[in-house]
């Protein structure tokens, strides 16, 4: 079952489930995609293939709004507007001890380690790495556990992930990267929200997930 957020004829906007791939696996392997496009072709009663591009990812694990276009033209017009920073992201999430600074911003070198398929941090001028940037502010602390709220301003693979893990500490059940800490379902980072006038429309859009039942424990 899809959970949607936001539609119209030239976007959808969905709330993405923990271990659900968005796309880019097996033909066999359910994906956001594939599940979005049976979405559409049932609702519209549409023959044959169904466009749809996906214009924000979100990994398997994480959780929350990921917006995908009806139209070729939709879909060219949000790419550049993420390109230029356009789109405003926020993320949620949870991160064993108290974190210090309780705000401010990180910027690390990322790059990635294709044979254990992950993101790791380089330092500036080394090959093939990234400038990675994001923003964090702590909403709460309670019981060893800190909730923080992650503008992202640039968007690299496992960003949020790396970042937080090399600064402070793993997201609460992000095993990849060193949590020992069990979450129910998938990891502790959800999409929160996203903002953006609307490619079409010219129209300002906000997007906001609620977050899944996995974080009830945690609220």
């Amino acid at each position: 079952m899809l959970d949607v957020l936001y539609e119209d004829n030239h976007l959808l906007a969905v709330n993405k489930p923990a271990m659900l791939p968005t796309m880019g696996v097996a033909a066999d392997v359910p994906s956001l995609l594939t599940v979005a496009k049976q979405y559409i072709r049932r609702k519209y009663s549409k023959p044959g293939e169904v466009y749809l591009g996906i214009v924000s990812r979100l990994d398997a694990p994480v959780t929350g709004v990921v917006l995908i276009a009806r139209t070729s033209k939709a879909a060219a017009r949000l790419t550049e507007m993420f390109k230029r920073r356009d789109v405003e992201k926020s993320y949620w999430g949870l991160v064993e001890g108290r974190v210090e600074p309780a705000s401010g911003t990180l910027v690390h070198y990322l790059r990635k380690d294709e044979r254990h398929r992950k993101m790791l941090v380089a330092t500036a001028g080394a090959m093939n790495a990234q400038r990675s940037e994001l923003s964090y502010r702590t909403l709460k602390h309670d019981r060893g556990i800190t909730r923080l709220e992650i503008e992202l301003l640039t968007g690299r693979k496992h960003q949020i992930r790396v970042q937080l893990a090399d600064a402070f500490a793993p997201v609460v059940g992000d095993r990849k990267y060193g949590s020992r800490r069990a979450f129910p379902h998938g990891i502790a980072l959800h999409s929160r929200r996203l903002a953006f006038v609307h490619p079409v429309k010219k129209s300002p859009v906000e997007i906001e997930a609620p977050l899944p039942a996995a974080w009830d424990m945690f609220r």
